[in-house]
């Protein structure tokens, strides 16, 4: 009875430890089309696994006006479905835009992430759905709650 007593812990902790199975991916995000009011819609993503829990990933919004973000994320799993987890992290970024003075558009702002990360386990892809608020500081301030978007990218790393 006593060795129940020493394996149920362990058996908790490797449960909120269970690793992503993947450690770098790269490829697109496909965000809310809605003009001007946030920063980064439409990207190239790539993301990097630091450990089991934390991942940096990179956003470089493609548009007339381009913007770089950063993001720091930490992922836990979600549920008994294998390579699901769910994720939230904060980050900055900024815009490079010609037009400064007279844009609408954002050029310095942080962002905060909420979302579900899969990776197929025969697959080397891994999908992503996101909600990715925005503190716009400059060229004016303003708060965009609502940017929902959707990644696909390829793996290339794993965790064995």
């Amino acid at each position: 009875m006593k060795n129940y007593f020493l394996l149920l812990p362990i058996l908790f902790v490797s449960y909120f430890l269970n690793a992503q199975n993947y450690t770098s991916s790269l490829g697109v995000r496909l965000g809310k089309n809605g003009g001007t009011d946030y920063a980064i819609q439409n990207a190239i993503s790539f993301k990097y696994f630091f450990n089991e829990k934390s991942a940096g990933k990179i956003l470089f919004d493609y548009s007339d006006n381009p913007t770089l973000g950063a993001i720091f994320e930490i992922h836990k799993p979600l549920s008994k479905i294998e390579n699901l987890n769910w994720f939230y992290g904060a980050g900055a970024y900024i815009g490079f835009n010609d037009l400064k003075s007279i844009s609408n558009r954002n050029l310095l702002g942080a962002q905060g992430i909420i979302g579900l990360d899969y990776k197929f386990k025969t697959l080397p892809i891994n999908l992503e759905l996101d909600c990715k608020p925005e503190l716009n500081i400059v060229d004016n301030l303003k708060f965009s709650l609502f940017n929902i978007g959707f990644s696909m990218r390829y793996v290339f790393g794993k965790n064995n």
